[in-house]
């Protein structure tokens, strides 16, 4: 026979002018301790190790944390907030311990288990009996290296809870969860309805999240399109080489969720409810509209890439031009001063005015060469 014991506090904070004793300001959080249990489930038979449970809660305003710890004393990555009957257990860079936790809680499959564990996996949404397992991902910029990469999150919903597994490197489901944390206000906005709604709120924080990134790469472009007319150097070379891999991982990031999201809004998801699909179509065409941003950057960055080599290819001709024009004056020049130069008898050799007279028919080589590239406009 299992024994579960459910400790539930109050508490209870006052505030005015400083005064936490005065009755007329209250904020009551509920916060669930499951001290230990031994359970043997009489549905399935299937039996929970014993993992202790403990909860610390510091004040709001401060940064709340509230910890698992197994048996052994080891931390879980594990915290919970709860309201109005609905959980929601983030963990940020789950262990094996946190996936004992999750299997011992809530028998979910290996396999779903597996691929939280794996931060390599493709998009993807499983349908089980129970929940619904679903993996995304989104971009990360580290501005230090100027390199974007893809964060994997995992989500397992269930009819009353929603359990969050990630890295902790990106910053909106991090800040919603702690403001749900500390703020009641926020716990009601956001866990006032179904498990289903809250999983559509942090996707919708997720996805409004990509928007900063994409104008980001927009004013990239635009820095490119002002600087391409009148710098070739290896800089502008390298800028346009950076804002093409960070479009190609955007890409690579965001088509595969379009499919998720459209699943989400398409098929029959009973855990769901029926009227969330409205929900998940509001996602769908902020993703529509991020890949469209997509496409048309692009487009415009293939564009100023053609440009800018166009224009170094123009740079370079000229150039090309210039020397050549240079080497085929100087030829006739060389013929010139090499036949003058033979060790062989030459006409007018003794006269004191011979070299003026080499000279002069150099010039006049010279510049009859010149006259023609003008007209025929080569130079």
């Amino acid at each position: 026979m299992s024994v579960v014991r459910v400790a539930g506090c109050a508490i209870v904070a006052a505030r005015r002018s400083g005064d936490d004793s005065h009755p007329f300001w209250s904020e009551r959080i509920i916060l669930h301790e499951v001290d230990a249990w031994t359970a043997t489930m009489a549905t399935t038979g299937r039996q929970r190790r014993t993992i202790p449970v403990a909860g610390r809660l510091v004040r709001s305003g401060s940064n709340t944390r509230q910890h698992a710890v197994d048996q052994s004393g080891r931390e879980l990555h594990v915290r919970v907030v709860e309201h109005n009957g609905l959980r929601w257990y983030d963990i940020r860079r789950p262990s094996s311990v946190d996936i004992e936790y999750l299997q011992s809680e809530f028998a979910f499959h290996p396999l779903a288990l597996e691929d939280v564990v794996s931060r390599l996996q493709r998009p993807k949404l499983d349908i089980y009996d129970e929940y619904i397992f679903v993996v995304m991902q989104f971009p990360v910029h580290n501005k230090a290296t100027r390199v974007t990469n893809a964060s994997e999150v995992d989500f397992f919903v269930g009819p009353d809870y929603i359990v969050t597994a990630h890295d902790g490197s990106l910053r909106p489901i991090v800040r919603v969860f702690d403001d749900a944390l500390e703020s009641e206000e926020t716990r009601e906005a956001l866990m006032s309805k179904t498990a289903a709604h809250l999983f559509y709120y942090v996707i919708d924080r997720l996805v409004d999240y990509c928007f900063p990134i994409i104008l980001r790469v927009g004013e990239n472009v635009e820095r490119i399109e002002d600087v391409i007319f009148s710098d070739s150097n290896l800089r502008t070379v390298q800028e346009i080489s950076v804002v093409r891999r960070d479009l190609i991982t955007l890409r690579r990031i965001i088509k595969p969720q379009l499919a998720i999201v459209a699943q989400l809004e398409h098929r029959d998801l009973p855990m769901l409810g029926d009227d969330i699909d409205v929900y998940f179509g509001d996602i769908a065409d902020h993703l529509a509209k991020i890949w469209d941003s997509l496409e048309d950057l692009q487009d415009v960055l293939e564009g100023l890439s053609a440009t800018f080599d166009s224009l170094a290819t123009h740079r370079l001709n000229e150039v090309i031009k210039t020397l050549t024009v240079i080497s085929v004056i100087m030829l006739p020049l060389t013929l010139i001063t090499g036949i003058f130069g033979m060790n062989v008898p030459i006409p007018l050799e003794t006269r004191g005015w011979s070299l003026i007279i080499i000279v002069s028919i150099m010039a006049l080589v010279a510049t009859a060469m010149l006259a023609t590239f003008r007209l025929r406009r080569w130079i």
